[in-house]
C-alpha cells in the first residue's frame, strides 16, 4: 500500500470531525436547535470529548465560522489561479462559487444562520470574509480598468452577482415552480444559461 492510499485511510482527527458535524449541523437544523449531547451522540463521542476541544458551543460556533470563510477562500484561490486574464477569472469566480453552495449546503446555510442570530456574529462573519471582499473588489476595478467589465460600482456587481449565483443554485423550489427537473443535465444547463446571463449584464460594450 503506498503512502498516499495510507494518509487517505486514516481516520479525522477528533477536533476535525467534530468541526465538520457542527458545520453541517449548524448549516441545517440551527444552532440554537443544535446541543452538544445531540452532537456528541451523532459522532459517538462524549460531550466532555466535545468541550475538551472547543469549551464551548459560541466556541465551536466561531470556529465553524472561521472554517466556513477558510473553505470559500481556498475555493475562490484554487479556481484564480487557474484562471486566464479578463472575464475568464470573473467565470472562475462565479464557477467556484457556483460549486461551493451546491457541493457544500451545510456551508451556505451557516452563513444564513449566522446572519440571523444577531449583528455581533454578523460582524464577525463580515470580518472573516473581509479580505475576499477586498481582493474581489481591486480585480473587478482592474477589470473596469481594462474595459472588460462595464464601470459601475464594484461592490454593487459583487452583491448582484453573488444573490444571483447563490439564488439559481440553491433555489430547487424555484426550478420545480417552472418544470425544470431535478438533474444533473438540469444544474449543467442553469450553470450554462446563468454565466451568459451574467456576462450580458457585466461585461464592457
Amino acid at each position: 500500500m503506498d503512502g498516499a492510499t495510507t494518509d487517505r485511510a486514516k481516520p479525522k482527527p477528533t477536533a476535525e470531525r467534530i468541526l465538520d458535524a457542527a458545520v453541517d449541523a449548524f448549516g441545517s437544523r440551527g444552532y440554537e436547535a443544535t446541543s452538544l449531547d445531540a452532537l456528541a451522540a451523532e459522532l459517538g463521542i462524549t460531550k466532555q470529548a466535545v468541550l475538551y476541544w472547543f469549551p464551548s458551543k459560541e466556541a465551536l460556533l466561531d470556529a465553524a465560522i472561521e472554517r466556513g470563510a477558510g473553505e470559500l477562500a481556498v475555493a475562490l484561490d484554487r479556481a484564480l489561479a487557474q484562471a486566464e486574464p479578463g472575464f475568464a477569472r470573473f467565470d472562475a469566480v462565479m464557477g467556484a462559487v457556483f460549486r461551493f453552495v451546491v457541493r457544500r449546503p451545510s456551508l451556505l446555510g451557516l452563513l444564513r444562520e449566522v446572519n440571523r442570530l444577531g449583528p455581533e456574529l454578523a460582524a464577525d462573519l463580515a470580518q472573516q470574509v473581509q479580505p475576499l471582499v477586498d481582493r474581489a473588489v481591486v480585480f473587478v476595478e482592474r477589470e473596469m480598468d481594462a474595459g472588460t467589465i462595464r464601470r459601475c460600482d464594484p461592490r454593487l456587481l459583487l452583491v448582484f452577482v453573488y444573490a444571483t449565483v447563490v439564488g439559481v443554485a440553491t433555489e430547487a423550489e424555484a426550478q420545480r415552480a417552472v418544470g425544470l427537473p431535478a438533474s444533473t443535465a438540469t444544474l449543467a444547463r442553469l450553470r450554462r444559461e446563468l454565466f451568459a446571463f451574467v456576462r450580458a449584464a457585466a461585461i464592457a460594450r
